[in-house]
Formats: structure tokens, C-alpha cells, sequence
């Protein structure tokens, strides 16, 4: 579905999926010449890297918990089908 968005430029959703709060970023040909804005920088991506890495071990801790909750589900199954029925 569309969100109403009727701009002619084809790369725009691009643009705002990599700099969703349009804050200027300089381009390849347009380097940052401030070492203050470059060590900025350098911080807030090692805080997303480290927001990320977290996340991802969230997920992985996920995995393993449902990984582990399908082997005891599938292990009480079995053990009630090999029990002798009781009258």
C-alpha cells in the first residue's frame, strides 16, 4: 500500500530508509573536514553497533529459549505415546 507519497524522485525512499530524520550527511564527494563532527559521529555509530549487538543476543537468547521449549514439548509428546495406557 502506498503512504500517499507522490514524490517523482525514485531514490527517495532510499534516502529516507538510510536517514530517516533527514539530518544532512556529508556525501562521499562532500567529506566532513571537523575532526569534532567525525569523532560525533564515530560515537553515535558504535552506540547503534552497540544497541544492535544487544538486540541481536535477544534474539539469539530467543531462539535458543523457543529451541529448547520445542524439545521439551516434543519429549513429553513422545513419552506419552510410549506410556502404557492406564485403565
Amino acid at each position: 500500500m502506498s503512504e500517499g507519497n507522490d514524490s517523482t524522485d525514485p531514490l527517495e525512499f532510499f534516502r529516507k530508509m538510510w536517514n530517516p530524520m533527514s539530518f544532512p550527511m556529508p556525501g562521499m564527494f562532500q567529506p566532513t573536514m571537523d575532526p569534532e563532527e567525525v569523532d560525533k559521529k564515530i560515537f553515535e555509530l558504535q552506540a547503534v553497533e552497540n544497541w544492535l549487538k544487544m538486540n541481536l543476543s535477544f534474539v539469539q537468547m530467543t531462539v535458543k529459549t523457543l529451541e529448547m521449549q520445542r524439545a521439551a514439548l516434543q519429549s513429553l509428546k513422545d513419552s506419552a505415546k510410549g506410556a502404557p495406557r492406564q485403565p
